[in-house]
């Protein structure tokens, strides 16, 4: 079996979604790939929100941003995915078109700062509503490293008891269907 590029998957079906001035949000910067892909569909005058707890995150992002003619459309934010309600205007809520979500822990960096279950299902039903009709919501999860297995279930979980009249819900998977194999959850707001 052909294995398929999550990320381009979720790239793919925003490219759908997003266009010039709209507002998104990355809940997981890492290392800013997503971030400044996001920018670059919003771009120049639509606003991307980023979110990191960890100072080395927010550099790299900001490092990368310097190389683009983007930097003005960046509002990064050092502080949990689960704290954005506090950190994203309420003038906006409602309206931020995409929103994406990369679990588990920053490629290069300590493997043992993790995205943890808790704060992940928290900014999951913030990111639910503050979510603009039409708008689209992805969640990157990582079964196989250690808590990567309970929070790709409890996101499942959290998936499978939304609305069905206000959202859809798809699952990709890299792999054949296996329950060590990374997913994509991919919800769309329908109202």
């Amino acid at each position: 079996m052909q294995r398929i590029s999550l990320i381009n998957t979720a790239h793919d079906l925003i490219l759908n979604v997003l266009k010039p001035g709209d507002i998104a949000l990355d809940a997981t910067v890492g290392n800013g790939h997503d971030t400044l892909f996001l920018a670059e569909q919003i771009a120049p005058s639509g606003q991307v929100y980023g979110f990191d707890i960890q100072p080395s995150a927010i550099a790299s992002t900001l490092e990368r941003f310097r190389q683009t003619p983007w930097s003005d459309c960046l509002t990064l934010i050092q502080a949990s995915h689960a704290d954005m309600a506090d950190n994203i205007p309420t003038t906006l809520h409602g309206k931020i078109n995409a929103i994406m979500f990369n679990l588990g822990y920053l490629p290069g960096g300590d493997k043992s700062v993790i995205t943890l279950t808790e704060s992940t299902l928290t900014a999951l039903t913030i990111a639910s509503r503050i979510l603009a009709r039409d708008g689209i919501l992805t969640v990157l999860a990582y079964p196989g490293h250690p808590g990567g297995d309970s929070e790709t279930n409890q996101v499942q979980c959290w998936c499978e008891q939304l609305n069905s009249n206000q959202f859809t819900v798809d699952t990709f998977y890299s792999t054949e269907h296996k329950d060590s194999a990374p997913r994509l959850f991919v919800l769309r707001k329908l109202r």
